[in-house]
């Protein structure tokens, strides 16, 4: 059984399921399952509208370069993050707030990347109020930048908790769990970054 300790430092009990995982990570399983259905949303429908809507030179708005950066910052992230899983289930405390800060400085870089493009696409004119396309563009990567920004505070959150003693070997499968979210988000933002920017830009 796993266990995890309460805000009175007692220890909870946390039976698993029949799949045989503790219940609060089948949880948030399903709850990634279901932002796999609403990306998947967001993504088509910028496919369609790209496809349709002419007089969007999606290539002579894009910065590749720096997108591409962008997509290699968020990849660096996973690795910290699982370090981070790695350093709180073997009870390094020390290298786990390493690992944890890590990963919300490089998830605060990806923001502001994202932060300075979306500046420059309304110098270019591109905006959510352009056309359609422009509208689905800012829809989807605005909901991935907060899925972000929700992972950056998380972990963030997590960081603090460790010095209060709110993390310990014996409840790491919170980190574990804030590792599948930040998981997600990467895997997201490279389907995006094929789908909408390097594809987008070069058949759109």
């Amino acid at each position: 059984m796993e266990k995890s300790l309460t805000p009175h430092g007692h220890e909870a009990v946390h039976p698993p399921t029949t799949t045989g995982e503790d219940h609060r990570k089948v949880l948030m399983w399903l709850f990634l399952a279901s932002d796999v259905l609403f990306f998947g949303s967001l993504i088509a429908t910028f496919v369609a509208y790209a496809q349709r809507v002419p007089h969007t030179p999606l290539h002579e708005v894009f910065n590749i370069p720096i997108t591409s950066w962008s997509a290699f910052v968020l990849l660096m992230s996973s690795v910290t993050m699982a370090l981070a899983v790695w350093s709180a289930h073997s009870g390094k405390m020390g290298l786990m707030r390493i690992y944890l800060l890590a990963t919300v400085l490089l998830g605060v870089h990806f923001l502001a990347d994202q932060g300075y493009e979306f500046y420059h696409f309304t110098l270019d004119g591109f905006t959510p109020r352009v056309n359609p396309v422009g509208s689905a563009f800012f829809t989807l990567t605005g909901f991935h930048g907060a899925h972000v920004t929700v992972g950056v505070l998380w972990l963030f959150s997590l960081f603090l908790a460790s010095f209060r003693g709110g993390i310990t070997p014996k409840n790491a499968i919170w980190v574990e769990i804030a590792g599948l979210y930040w998981h997600f988000v990467d895997v997201v933002w490279i389907v995006i970054f094929a789908v909408v920017y390097l594809i987008g830009a070069s058949f759109y």
